[in-house]
């Protein structure tokens, strides 16, 4: 989608400060911050939310969550929290689906 914000980070078009990539998802470090350690996980395929998974796209859904462990070992990370916004009303702002990966300090619930 030409327009979304994530599909231009994913495709260098918008600098960012990756953590990892590779051919289904990338992920990197969030702008603003929610937590000592936060990171994003986005599929390369634009999926607007999570309202929009299914057969033909799950096994990507389930590589990034993959994604997210791997890496959460790579940064020594035990505990995390991961958050995906659907939808306006439930916080979601950009919409390509995303996994907000957040460790390093208590959560709490409801979060905030």
């Amino acid at each position: 989608m030409s327009d979304c914000i994530f599909c231009k980070i994913a495709g260098k078009e918008i600098p960012s400060r990756p953590v990892y990539e590779d051919d289904l998802c990338y992920a990197f470090y969030d702008l603003e911050p929610q937590a000592p350690t936060h990171f994003l996980v986005i599929p390369k395929q634009h999926i607007a939310c999570a309202l929009d998974i299914d057969a033909s796209n799950a096994a990507i859904v389930g590589h990034c969550y993959a994604v997210i462990a791997k890496v959460a070992k790579q940064l020594g990370i035990e505990s995390y929290r991961v958050v995906t916004n659907c939808g306006e009303q439930a916080g979601q702002t950009v919409f390509h689906l995303h996994f907000h990966v957040l460790a390093g300090r208590d959560m709490t619930w409801p979060p905030g």
